[in-house]
């Protein structure tokens, strides 16, 4: 089974205000067995847009993903972020097939 992901891309423009997010973030990802594959980080726009953050959680599945996103937790969790930051994320299904 593929597992699923979160790619997001964030502008933070009041850290101070960002930071209850964070400190917080982490129970809701824990309950839904995320683990962080990019968490911040050094990183060279190399084509397109870019944001000043780049985070990547991994899901056990793409269904997983989906309901960490769309639960109650989190969206408390949203309205704790979104005023000082803005984020274009994606939730999407990994590959599991051949490889060439």
């Amino acid at each position: 089974m593929a597992k699923g992901y979160w790619i997001a891309r964030v502008d933070v423009h009041n850290p101070d205000g960002y930071k209850a997010y964070v400190e917080q973030n982490g129970a809701v990802f824990k309950k839904y067995g995320a683990k962080f594959l990019v968490r911040g980080g050094k990183h060279e726009s190399k084509e397109g847009s870019a944001r000043s953050r780049n985070v990547v959680l991994e899901f056990r599945d793409y269904e997983t993903a989906l309901a960490c996103y769309n639960s109650p937790e989190y969206a408390r969790l949203i309205a704790l972020r979104s005023p000082h930051s803005q984020a274009d994320i994606l939730v999407i299904e990994g590959y599991d097939g051949e490889q060439p």
